[in-house]
């Protein structure tokens, strides 16, 4: 999560899936014979009153390498990545997210009690946060609902979506203000060499709840060796700007044992919370050691160590990107998260 104030510019955040060397769900409502080798095509399945949307390839016919093959997206939830499809020899066709079927994610995306201000979005999937990400403390109202806050100075009023779960937690504000936003335009383009669907949401002052305006423009694309996501928030408004960009993916482990599964993060500390109910962060930052030395050469297990924690000074290449991995020795599987901000 990239976070800083800015005027009149864009900030872009990029990340790149790539899996490392070691049957799609949905059809498309379009069933007209394919012009390019990249399709990018909507679906039959809708959520807030758009259809998914579909970035495939064909498989390749070598079977020896990795391929990621197909990744779908939700317009009508701020581009939120559904699922992300790869081929993994030995394994076929396997999800790289964890999602449910087509059924519960209808259920679960319905604005109901437990989908309210749009929580459901970032229970599975690939959430896209912004304009922050993580939790913004603040003075409970009266109505119970909402949340007095000051960002840059200026007193704003956010939604309280979210508490712990134990007796007496405090209601906080959580993972931005699009979980339940629809794009306002929608692009999609098919290709020789790669399929993209860009969305956009003319944000301006998120419903008064946020500084200044923003116009958000999310690109999803697919391209033979990866799957890459790019959000760049814009400042439109006469004031300062303050955002943050987070993504929320939840990775399937294809063997399903998850104490074995290695986890590396290139970063030199960690953020203190108060605990795993709030995680409220106490602002003190500690070496990564221990039961989270995630920094170690080839990852660390996650043994059952429950993990709801934020990693900085990161250790970033010469390109400025920053590479975090999944490794699943049991599958013979890994995965590349590659960010640039």
């Amino acid at each position: 999560t990239c976070r800083r104030c800015i005027g009149r510019r864009s900030l872009p955040i990029a990340l790149g899936i790539t899996l490392m060397s070691c049957s799609q769900n949905q059809q498309p409502a379009n069933t007209a014979a394919p012009e390019h080798k990249f399709h990018a095509e909507e679906t039959t399945f809708a959520v807030n009153g758009h259809k998914a949307i579909l970035l495939s390839q064909p498989q390749s016919a070598d079977q020896t390498k990795p391929q990621i093959i197909s990744a779908e997206v939700l317009p009508g939830r701020g581009m939120n990545i559904l699922r992300v499809k790869a081929y993994i020899p030995g394994k076929g066709v396997i999800d790289l997210l964890a999602t449910p079927p087509d059924s519960d994610v209808a259920a679960a995306l319905n604005n109901g009690p437990d989908d309210q201000y749009g929580n459901g979005s970032f229970k599975f999937g690939g959430a896209i946060l912004v304009p922050f990400a993580n939790r913004i403390r603040g003075k409970l109202l009266p109505d119970g609902k909402t949340l007095e806050t000051t960002v840059l100075g200026k007193k704003l009023d956010l939604i309280a979506n979210w508490k712990g779960k134990k007796p007496g937690a405090e209601p906080h504000a959580m993972h931005g203000l699009i979980l339940d936003r629809a794009v306002d335009n929608l692009s999609l383009t098919p290709g020789d060499d790669a399929a993209s669907a860009t969305g956009t949401i003319n944000a301006g002052n998120f419903n008064g709840h946020w500084p200044s305006k923003s116009n958000v423009v999310i690109t999803t694309k697919l391209e033979a060796d990866s799957f890459d996501l790019t959000v760049a928030v814009k400042n439109v408004g006469d004031e300062d700007l303050p955002v943050g960009v987070g993504w929320h993916p939840y990775f399937a482990f294809p063997s399903g044992q998850r104490e074995q599964v290695k986890l590396k993060i290139p970063a030199k500390k960690m953020a203190v919370v108060n605990n795993y109910d709030d995680v409220f962060p106490t602002g003190k930052l500690i070496p990564m050691k221990g039961a989270y030395a995630f920094n170690a050469d080839g990852g660390k297990a996650l043994e059952k160590n429950f993990l709801d924690d934020c990693f900085v000074d990161l250790n970033k290449d010469a390109s400025g990107s920053v590479t975090a991995e999944i490794i699943d020795p049991a599958a013979k599987y890994g995965l590349k998260i590659i960010g640039l901000s």
